[in-house]
C-alpha cells in the first residue's frame, strides 16, 4: 500500500494551525479549518466539553483563549491514514500547559487526540477532534508567575507568513 504523503503533509499542517491558532485565539483560522457540522469532544481530569458546529466550537475555544489566558498546544507524533480522496483519519500525542491569570489555575498534561479529517474544495478540513487525558496536572498557584509577554494580551505580535 502507497502512502499519500502529500495528504498527509496538508493534515499534518492543518493541524499545526490548529495548535497554533487555538494559542493566538485566531478565529478567522479557526473558521477556515472546520467544516460547518464539525464536532468536538475533549475529556480531561476535570472537564468534558462538547461542541457540535463550527461556529459554536470557534465561539466556544475563542471564549475560553481570553485576553487573560497563556498557553501552549504541541502535537506530536501523528499517525495519518487517508480512507480515500476525501476523507482521512489521524491519532496525535498532545502536551499542554495553560495558565488563567484570573484564577491563578495552571492546567499542564497530555493527552491523545482522535481526529477525522474531510476534504472539501480541494482542502483538508477537521470534521470530527475528539481527545482524552492520558494525565492532568492541575494546580492552583499562590502567586502568578512573572509573565513578560502574551499574544493574547496585545503586548505581543504573532509574525506575519510573507513570502521572501
Amino acid at each position: 500500500m502507497a502512502l499519500r504523503l502529500e495528504d498527509i503533509e496538508l493534515i499534518k499542517q492543518l493541524k499545526g494551525r490548529y495548535f497554533r491558532s487555538i494559542d493566538t485565539a485566531d478565529k478567522d483560522a479557526l473558521t477556515d479549518m472546520f467544516i460547518p457540522d464539525a464536532r468536538i469532544c475533549y475529556f480531561g481530569g476535570t472537564y468534558e466539553f462538547e461542541a457540535e458546529g463550527r461556529d459554536n466550537i470557534v465561539g466556544a475555544l475563542t471564549a475560553a483563549f481570553h485576553d487573560q489566558f497563556a498557553s501552549i498546544h504541541n502535537g506530536h507524533c501523528p499517525e495519518i491514514d487517508v480512507l480515500s480522496d476525501d476523507r482521512a483519519e489521524g491519532i496525535w500525542y498532545l502536551q499542554d500547559w495553560s495558565l488563567d491569570l484570573n484564577t491563578k489555575i495552571s492546567t499542564h498534561g497530555a493527552a491523545i487526540y482522535r481526529d477525522k479529517y474531510v476534504k472539501v474544495d480541494g482542502k483538508w478540513k477537521i470534521k470530527e477532534s475528539t481527545y482524552s487525558r492520558i494525565y492532568e496536572q492541575v494546580d492552583e498557584l499562590k502567586e502568578l508567575p512573572n509573565i513578560t509577554a502574551r499574544v493574547l494580551a496585545g503586548n505581543v505580535k504573532v509574525p506575519e507568513r510573507k513570502p521572501w
